[in-house]
């Protein structure tokens, strides 16, 4: 297969990104791992009149934590996140999460930001961000535009990005040290896409009761989900496998994905419940830990 004719840009800085992306709009595309775009360009579903290759700039590769947020650049490779001290110390949610991110030559050439610009809603980084409240940072010729996570995503492989904005950055709170979190997918083999998935990250109070959660969930609607309703019912209560098991439950309504190939609505909203049950329970367990080794 190969891909149709393009016009190929290689810019060496932000701003002459940024000018070709206001220069072609709707018509270019961005490369930076290109695991997601080269199939696509490759079997011909998408045909850009050119392709704007970010590898070559810098200041785009850096991994920075400032005050209390962790700044992941644009050409950031996926496998980074497994190995990097900073990530791990001030967000330990996405090591785990990336470790499930296809096989480890994927992650050497896939990069984070390239993963939420596809917005593939059974992927682990968009699942992420939505459950880390994370900033999405977007360049155009009018500046900078900071984009919440749940309003990124807006629909199966669709985002929030006009057509003039280059994506720069995401940008994760830090995770308070005494919480823990939890990262839980089935998928049929080693590598696929999730049938579902789910993070959490929790806190517990002196009590061991629960002062805050956050539960995301891929694979089972157009967009990855936030849990609001899984929330809401644990918070204030004791970290019981029967308080859990019934604030799963509440994820069923959000399953919207029908039957496919890979599994039938039915399926996914058992499976829905099992992952939010198995990663809350996972990052109740980390939570003890924490607490533990004060």
């Amino acid at each position: 297969m190969k891909p149709p004719p393009f016009t190929y840009c290689d810019p060496e800085s932000v701003d002459e990104a940024v000018g070709l992306k206001s220069e072609y709009g709707v018509d270019s595309l961005v490369l930076a791992g290109g695991q997601s775009l080269l199939p696509l360009l490759n079997m011909r579903l998408v045909r850009p009149e050119a392709l704007i290759d970010i590898n070559k700039i810098g200041d785009l590769q850096k991994i920075e934590g400032r005050s209390d947020i962790l700044e992941v650049g644009a050409g950031v490779r996926q496998y980074e996140l497994e190995d990097h001290a900073l990530v791990g110390e001030l967000v330990p949610l996405l090591p785990e999460a990336t470790g499930y991110i296809g096989h480890i030559e994927t992650r050497h050439r896939g990069t984070v930001c390239g993963s939420l610009a596809h917005a593939d809603p059974a992927a682990e980084l968009p699942c992420t961000a939505v459950t880390l409240d994370a900033t999405v940072v977007a360049r155009s010729p009018s500046g900078t535009r900071a984009i919440e996570a749940q309003h990124f995503f807006q629909g199966r492989m669709a985002t929030a990005l006009e057509p003039e904005e280059v994506l720069v950055a995401v940008r994760y709170p830090v995770t308070p040290q005494a919480a823990g979190h939890g990262f839980v997918e089935v998928a049929r083999r080693v590598g696929d896409l999730a049938l579902a998935g789910a993070a959490a990250v929790v806190n517990l109070d002196e009590n061991g009761h629960f002062t805050s959660v956050s539960v995301g969930v891929s694979g089972i609607s157009d967009t990855p989900v936030r849990a609001r309703a899984v929330e809401n019912a644990l918070i204030g209560e004791a970290p019981t496998e029967e308080n859990i098991t019934r604030a799963a439950d509440e994820i069923v309504p959000s399953v919207t994905a029908g039957d496919d190939i890979h599994a039938t609505r039915a399926y996914r909203r058992h499976l829905a419940t099992v992952v939010v049950r198995r990663a809350i329970t996972a990052a109740v367990a980390r939570a003890h830990e924490r607490s533990d080794g004060k």
